[in-house]
């Protein structure tokens, strides 16, 4: 049998507080939700927003952090997996997608206002004048630490992508 590939990579804001049960057998499960912010061009050629909504599930340690730091609005990375999971309730078949977390990292202070910070870092409590930032090398991204680069606001050509 041939292998297959299921890994997804998804970046947003959770929508609600995480809840965190136990199964049984005492292990952690954490579910919790992401919205997806996405741009796209209608049939006139107008830009316009829409957002996804996907729901998450974090196993064990890790749905133990996501439970202990994550909060509504924070923005976060989420890598995974797809599954797909049916059962029946009250004669009824029910059936859903869920991305099942393999490693989730905090995009934004615990606190921030801005969200500016990574990570859980410490956010600078003392702004200096704006000449004195321009001339302060950029912080290097430690290891803990997502790095993402703005493209502007022009939309890529699929057509220039070279595979």
């Amino acid at each position: 049998m041939a292998r297959s590939v299921n890994q997804v990579i998804l970046m947003g804001n959770l929508t609600r507080d995480p809840e965190l049960r136990q199964t049984p057998t005492g292990q952690s499960v954490c579910s919790f939700g992401l919205a997806l912010n996405r741009s796209y061009r209608d049939a006139g050629g107008e830009w316009k927003e829409a957002t996804d909504f996907v729901d998450i599930v974090a196993w064990a340690n890790l749905g133990d952090r996501v439970a202990q730091y994550l909060t509504k609005g924070r923005r976060c990375l989420v890598i995974g997996r797809l599954q797909y999971r049916s059962w029946e309730q009250d004669g009824q078949k029910r059936s859903k997608l869920d991305v099942v977390a393999n490693d989730v990292t905090f995009l934004d202070s615990r606190g921030s206002e801005d969200n500016s910070g990574l990570n859980g870092s410490d956010t600078d409590q003392n702004p200096q004048p704006s000449e004195s930032k321009k001339s302060k090398p950029a912080k290097k991204a430690t290891a803990d630490e997502v790095t993402i680069e703005d493209i502007g606001d022009e939309p890529i050509n699929l057509d220039e992508i070279p595979f």
